[in-house]
Order: C-alpha cells, then sequence, then structure tokens
C-alpha cells in the first residue's frame, strides 16, 4: 500500500490515541505522531515566510459543489484546484503572482474549509468533476489550462480524460490518476483500504480532526513547523465526512485507461526530499532513490502523449508552498510553452 497512505493512517491513529474522549477535558489535544515527526528536514533549506491570505476577488460565485473566486480581465485562463481538505488559500502565492498576467479562477471545493457540505454526500468526485464542466461552459472560459494539487491534480487529470479538446493543458502537484504504490492492487482491495481509512477519518472529533491535520503537515506537507501549523488550522475547518468521503474516492479510483485521450500537454510536478525518502524506505524496507520515484511516475502517467514529470527538490506534498521559486518557474516554463 502506498506508503504516504500508511503514514496518514498512523497521524491518523495518534490523533485518536492522543484526543480525548469528547467528555473529558477541552484540552488541546496533540498527536504524538505529530510531536515526533521531524518539522524540518536536514536537507531542505530555509524557507521565506509563505502568505496565504487571498486578495480581493473581482467576484466571487458558486457552480455546483464549486465555490470560485475569479481574478483578472485578461490573458489565458487558469483554473487552481485545491487539495484534499485544502481552500483557494493554497493557491494564494501564485494567485497574488499571476493576476495580473492571467484570469483565474481559484476554486474550493463544497465541505472544504468551512464551506456547506455537498447535499449528496457520495459521488464526490463526479459532483465535482461535472461542476468544473459547467463552470467552463456556462462562463464560456476559453481553453483553460487546469493547475491541481494532489486530489485537485487528480479530478485535473480525471477531467483531461474526458473533456481534453475544452483545455490548453494540465499541471498536477503531485496528484496523479492512481495512487502510486497502489497501481498494481486488484480494485477491490483498493476499495477495501479506501473504506477503512474513510471509517477512521468519519468517526474522529473536531480535536481529534486537527490533531491528525497537524500531524500530516509536519510529517508530509511542509518543511518549515509554522508553515505546517498555519496549514493543519486552515485545513482544519474543512468537514470531517466530507474529507473521509473524497479521500475513500481518491484511493478507489484509477483513470490510468483513459490517459490516452488527454490530448493536451500535462506537466506533473514531482515533490522530492531525500532525507524523507530515507525515513520512508526505513518504514519499507530496502532504499527508495529519487531516480526511483521518478521512474514511478512516469510509469503511471506513461499512457498520456504528452507528459512530463518535473522534479522540485528540497520539496514536500505541498511543493508550491514549500519551494515556490521553484514551482514558479516550473509553472511559468509550461505556461510559456503553450499554443497560443
Amino acid at each position: 500500500m502506498r506508503t504516504i497512505v500508511l503514514l496518514f493512517a498512523a497521524t491518523l491513529a495518534s490523533a485518536v490515541t492522543a484526543a480525548p474522549p469528547p467528555a473529558a477535558t477541552h484540552a488541546p489535544a496533540v498527536a504524538p505522531a505529530a510531536s515526533a515527526a521531524p518539522a524540518a528536514s536536514a536537507s531542505a533549506p530555509t524557507t521565506p515566510a509563505v502568505d496565504l491570505n487571498l486578495p480581493p476577488a473581482t467576484e466571487r460565485f458558486a457552480v455546483g459543489t464549486l465555490h470560485v473566486r475569479r481574478y483578472g480581465d485578461h490573458g489565458r485562463p487558469l483554473i487552481l484546484i485545491p487539495g484534499l481538505g485544502s481552500g483557494a488559500w493554497v493557491w494564494a502565492p501564485t494567485v497574488e503572482r499571476l493576476r495580473g498576467s492571467h484570469v483565474i479562477y481559484a476554486l474550493t471545493l463544497a465541505g472544504f474549509d468551512g464551506t456547506p457540505p455537498p447535499a449528496q454526500a457520495a459521488g464526490l468526485l463526479d459532483q465535482a468533476d461535472a461542476s468544473l464542466l459547467k463552470l467552463i461552459r456556462s462562463r464560456h472560459i476559453d481553453h483553460p489550462v487546469l493547475v491541481g494539487h494532489s486530489l485537485g491534480g487528480t479530478l485535473a487529470i480525471r477531467f483531461a480524460t474526458e473533456h481534453g479538446d475544452l483545455l490548453a493543458g494540465v499541471v498536477a502537484v503531485d496528484g496523479l490518476p492512481v495512487f502510486p504504490g497502489m497501481q498494481d492492487m486488484p480494485a477491490a482491495q483498493r476499495a477495501e483500504q479506501a473504506q477503512a481509512l474513510k471509517a477512521q477519518i468519519g468517526k474522529l472529533t473536531p480535536l481529534q480532526f486537527k490533531a491528525q491535520q497537524l500531524g500530516y503537515m509536519r510529517m508530509i506537507g511542509v518543511h518549515d513547523a509554522a508553515l505546517a501549523e498555519r496549514l493543519a488550522t486552515l485545513s482544519a475547518r474543512s468537514d470531517p465526512a466530507t474529507t473521509a468521503e473524497y479521500m475513500a474516492e481518491d484511493v478507489t479510483a484509477d483513470y490510468r485507461p483513459g490517459l490516452q485521450r488527454v490530448g493536451v500537454p500535462l506537466l506533473e510536478i514531482m515533490p522530492w526530499d531525500a532525507a524523507d525518502a530515507a525515513r520512508i524506505a526505513a518504514i519499507r524496507g530496502g532504499t527508495f532513490t529519487r531516480d526511483d520515484k521518478l521512474g514511478l511516475y512516469r510509469a503511471i502517467l506513461k499512457g498520456a502523449p504528452q507528459v512530463t514529470v518535473e522534479p522540485i527538490d528540497n520539496a514536500r506534498h505541498f511543493a508550491m508552498l514549500d519551494q515556490p521559486q521553484a514551482f514558479a518557474a516550473a509553472l511559468d516554463g509550461f505556461l510559456d510553452d503553450l499554443r497560443p
């Protein structure tokens, strides 16, 4: 099973262990895994503070299960899709940097970042996909580039397998058509693992959910301890049940059969950190090198005709926040190479 899922499950278990029962004390819960996990990798350089405050939007509206903030009035349109439990704030540096040269639609999925959960509690990826199609068609968005992180990257790739003719390109930041490490697992087994994770997340109290988010951000999300705490606080505003359902659907999904229909350029951003890889290898046994991870990502995406996998070094899962300059260079290069 995918190591990141094991680590995610470990933060769940530690959150449940550390958090008091609801009827007991109201003291803050701190997951042991969050305390024990390294707040910064020894190989990671110090990064400048990241501002997660979004600028005032030109327009705010909802389409289906998507809450949308629009910025800018000219240039190639970009649709920014956050990952599991995140809001549009995860793209704040990108919005600030590009809103003068692009029309940007920064999304938040219903149930995340304090927004109301979807009325239909199942089929969330289907609903998000349909809402994205409605957004592009109803707003007459001309061949946007989808930029998605994690779950958002998976959703962007899925959309491109179905509606690539409506797009100019796709950028996925550590989001893939199937969970790496689970690509050879039978569908029934993936579904079983997904339901186990869903049950774990769904039963968390708000304090436990926040503790789990903190453990995850410190262990997997970003290097900077203060940024990890900020991200955990923001992510904890999301609805645990919605987060659990999205997580289960993501783990179950496999969109590789449709990759040959992705008729636009696809850039996959692969975060890499040597210290984290050594820690993961110690859990799994053996070694796991940068080339190993690069080969894995390329193999998973090999069906896409125009795919490039670009590593960003000294970065964790939120690569665009861990190494904002490297991410900006990769995104700008991709946008510059697209046909006008």
